[in-house]
C-alpha cells in the first residue's frame, strides 16, 4: 500500500511540475507559454515574407506541441489578437462582441518584423529536442523586452494561477528606459478595449484594480456605452443590463446594440428616469464596472515566483544589455573572421600565392606551398596566422573570382567592416546608451506602424469609489405584514410596516422574545402580533436601543432589558429574553416612561408603578434582564 501511495505521490508531482512549468505559467524570460513559443518558433521558420494559412501554421507547429491543434488555434487567435507579434488576415473574431474566429482553414497570418527584432536570434537561443526527438525547438527565446507584461496572460495550473493585466508596449518601452537611466518609473494596466481604471489597490501586479466602461450621457433620456471594461463584452454588458433591469435595479425601455469596429451600446430610459440618475445603478448592478483581482507570477529561473512590475522591468533590463552585449560581441567576432578571410583572399591573388601550387603534386605539398607563400606576410595577417582551415578556404576560390578580382572593391569592403567593428567597440564600452537607443528604435517602429498595438493608451487612469449598491437602490419596496395570520414579506395582504430595497435584512422579534435576522422575501411565517419588524441595516442597528420589558417565567416579577443588536448570523434564532418569559413591551426609543400594572393581590395597596427607560443601562444582547420589582405583573403602558 506504501509503494502505490509513493507512485501516486510521485505522479501528481511531477504531473504538477508539467503543468505549471511546461503549460498554463508564462517564462519570466521571454513572456511566452510553451505553446506560444512554439507558434512563433513555427512561423519564423516558415517565414518567406506572406500570408500563411493558420491550418498550415497548426500543421507546422504539431511537430513541437504534443497535445494537438485543439490548444494550438486558440492559443494562435489570441497571440494574434495582442496585435503584437502577429499579422493577422481574415475573421479572427471579435474583440468587443466576443465572437469567434473563422475556422483555421480561412483565415491567415504571418510573423511581424517586431517579433523578429524582439525574439528572433537564432545564434543566441539555446534548443533542445522536440518531444518525439525528431526536431529542434527553442527553450526560451533571448526577449529583448517583457513581453509578459506587454501581452498581459491567465493562466491556471495546480495549486496555482496567474492573472497578468496588459500594459501599454510604449510605456513598458519607456519605463525600461528609466530603469536603464535611473530614474524613477511607474507602469500601470492599458486594456485594448478601452474604458476607464483605477489603480490605486494595484500594488505592484498583486491587488486589485477597479474598470469602468465609459459613457456618454450628453443625451438625459438616453445612455451610450461606447467603451468596455477590460474582461467583458458586448453580449455580457448587455445579458447584465437585461439581468439588472429584471430584478428592478434600473429602469429601461429598451437596449440596442450597434457594436462594429467600435462599441455603441444604446441604453433607452424610462419615463421619469434620467441618464444621471441611472449611471451609478449601471456600476452597482451591472458589468460597467468590475473589481479585477490580479497576481503576477511567472517562471524565473525554473521556478514559479511571484513579483512586481517594477521588479520585471529592471530584470529585463539588465537582460537587455546582457543580450545585446552577447549579440554585439558575436557580432564583432564574425566580423573579425570575415576580415581575417578578406585579407588573406586579397594577399593571395594580389601576390598570387596561387601561382606557387602549380608545380605541386600532393595535397600536403600544396598546403605547404600556401602557407609558406604567406610567409612574408605575416605581420599584415595579424597573430591568428594561417590556419589548414584558412588554407582549404582560399583553395576552394574559382578562377572566375581569381580573374575578376576587384582590388577597390575588396579594399572598401575591408574599410567597412573595419568602420563596422570600431562602432562595435564604442557601442560595448557605452552599453547602456546603445540599450537605450536599441529601445527607442523599436517605440519609434511601434508608432510608425498603426497595425502593432500598444502605440496611443487607450485606458483612462484615475481615482474614482466604487459604488455601493446598497446606497445606490432606493427603498421603494413595500414590506407588509399580516398580524393575524404572522405572515411577512413583499407578497403579503397586510399592512405596510417599512419601505425597503432588494438589498435590505430585515429584523423580526416574535411576541416571545426570539428575533431573527433574514434577507428579503415575498413571503415568510414569523408568527402572530409580532413585536418589531423591519430593515436590519447595520450601522442602524448599531445605533438602536432595544428595550424589552418582560415578565420572569416563574416569579412573575417585571424586568427590563436594554441591549443594541450587533452581530448576527442570518436565519438564526436568538432570543432577547429568557426562555419561557412573558414579553409585555418592546421599544426603540432611547428615552420614555412606562407604567407597570400590576396583579391584583389581597394587602396589594400600590396596583402600578411609573418607570424611566434611560434610568437603565444599556448592556450585552446576551445579559439578563434588570428586576423592576418583587410585584407579578400585568400589563406595561407607556406614554
Amino acid at each position: 500500500m506504501a509503494y502505490v501511495k509513493n507512485i501516486f505521490d510521485r505522479n501528481f508531482l511531477e504531473y504538477a511540475s508539467y503543468v505549471i512549468k511546461d503549460r498554463a505559467i508564462p517564462d519570466l524570460e521571454d513572456g511566452l507559454k510553451p505553446v506560444q513559443r512554439r507558434i512563433l518558433h513555427s512561423l519564423f521558420e516558415m517565414d518567406d515574407g506572406k500570408f500563411h494559412k493558420v491550418a498550415n501554421v497548426t500543421g507546422h507547429c504539431m511537430k513541437y506541441h504534443p497535445h494537438g491543434e485543439a490548444s494550438i488555434n486558440p492559443a494562435l487567435v489570441v497571440l494574434a489578437n495582442k496585435e503584437l507579434f502577429i499579422d493577422k488576415q481574415g475573421n479572427f473574431g471579435n474583440l468587443y462582441t466576443g465572437d469567434d474566429a473563422s475556422a483555421p482553414r480561412y483565415i491567415e497570418c504571418r510573423v511581424t518584423t517586431l517579433a523578429k527584432d524582439i525574439f528572433y536570434n537564432p545564434k543566441l537561443t539555446t534548443w533542445a529536442d522536440s518531444y518525439d526527438g525528431r526536431n529542434r525547438e527553442p527553450v526560451l527565446f533571448p526577449a529583448k523586452i517583457p513581453v509578459v507584461l506587454a501581452m498581459g496572460v491567465e493562466g491556471i495550473a495546480v495549486g496555482m494561477s496567474t492573472k497578468i493585466l496588459p500594459h501599454n508596449t510604449i510605456e513598458v518601452l519607456e519605463a525600461e528606459i528609466a530603469c536603464l537611466t535611473g530614474k524613477k518609473f511607474e507602469l500601470y494596466p492599458d486594456f485594448p478595449t478601452g474604458g476607464y481604471v483605477d489603480v490605486s489597490g494595484y500594488d505592484g501586479g498583486n491587488g486589485k484594480v477597479l474598470v469602468r466602461a465609459k459613457l456618454d450621457t450628453s443625451d438625459p433620456k438616453r445612455i451610450l456605452i461606447t467603451e468596455l471594461p477590460f474582461g467583458s463584452t458586448t453580449e455580457s454588458i448587455i445579458n447584465s443590463i437585461d439581468s439588472a433591469a429584471r430584478n428592478g435595479r434600473i429602469k429601461i425601455l429598451g437596449i440596442n446594440d450597434f457594436t462594429t469596429d467600435k462599441v455603441e451600446i444604446e441604453i433607452k430610459l424610462a419615463r421619469g428616469v434620467y441618464a444621471q440618475e441611472t449611471v451609478d445603478a449601471l456600476f452597482a448592478f451591472t458589468e460597467c464596472e468590475q473589481s479585477i483581482s490580479v497576481n503576477l507570477l511567472v517562471i524565473k529561473n525554473g521556478l514559479p515566483a511571484v513579483m512586481t512590475v517594477n521588479e520585471i522591468i529592471r530584470y529585463h533590463a539588465k537582460q537587455l544589455v546582457k543580450i545585446l552585449t552577447k549579440e554585439l560581441e558575436l557580432e564583432k567576432k564574425e566580423l573579425l573572421n570575415k576580415l581575417h578571410l578578406r585579407t588573406l583572399e586579397r594577399i593571395f591573388i594580389e601576390e598570387r600565392i596561387y601561382k606557387g601550387i602549380e608545380k605541386m603534386k600532393t595535397a600536403k605539398g600544396v598546403q605547404d606551398a600556401v602557407v609558406a607563400g604567406f610567409k612574408p606576410f605575416l605581420k599584415e595577417i595579424g597573430t591568428r596566422g594561417v590556419s589548414s582551415d584558412d588554407v582549404e578556404h582560399l583553395l576552394r576560390i574559382p578562377i572566375r573570382r581569381i580573374s575578376l578580382y576587384d582590388i577597390n572593391k575588396a579594399r572598401e569592403e575591408m574599410e567597412q567592416i573595419n568602420a563596422r567593428i570600431k562602432e562595435i567597440n564604442s557601442h560595448l564600452k557605452n552599453i547602456t546608451g546603445y540599450s537605450v537607443s536599441y529601445l527607442k528604435g523599436i517605440i519609434t517602429k511601434i508608432k510608425a506602424n498603426e497595425e502593432i498595438s500598444g502605440g496611443v493608451r487607450k485606458t483612462v487612469v484615475g481615482d474614482f469609489d466604487k459604488v455601493i449598491a446598497k446606497e445606490v437602490v432606493k427603498r421603494d419596496v413595500e414590506l407588509k405584514y399580516d398580524s393575524k395570520t404572522g405572515y411577512l414579506g413583499t407578497n403579503v395582504s397586510g399592512a405596510k410596516v417599512a419601505e425597503v430595497s432588494p438589498f435590505d435584512r430585515i429584523l423580526a422579534i416574535r411576541n416571545n422574545g426570539m428575533y431573527t435576522i433574514m434577507d428579503l422575501c415575498e413571503k415568510t411565517f414569523v408568527g402572530a402580533d409580532a413585536w418589531w419588524t423591519g430593515a436590519a441595516d447595520k450601522e442602524e442597528l448599531a445605533k438602536t436601543i432595544f428595550t424589552v420589558i418582560y415578565k420572569d417565567k416563574d416569579s412573575g416579577y417585571p424586568c427590563i432589558k436594554r441591549c443594541v443588536i450587533e452581530g448576527w448570523i442570518i436565519n438564526k434564532d436568538y432570543f432577547l429574553v429568557p426562555d419561557g418569559a412573558q414579553v409585555l413591551h418592546i421599544d426603540t426609543r432611547p428615552k420614555f416612561t412606562f407604567t407597570v400594572k400590576y396583579k391584583p393581590k389581597p394587602r396589594l395597596k400600590v396596583l402600578s408603578e411609573n418607570f424611566k427607560a434611560q434610568d437603565y443601562n444599556v448592556r450585552g444582547v446576551k445579559a439578563g434582564g434588570i428586576r423592576l420589582s418583587a410585584k407579578e405583573a400585568e400589563k406595561v403602558v407607556t406614554s
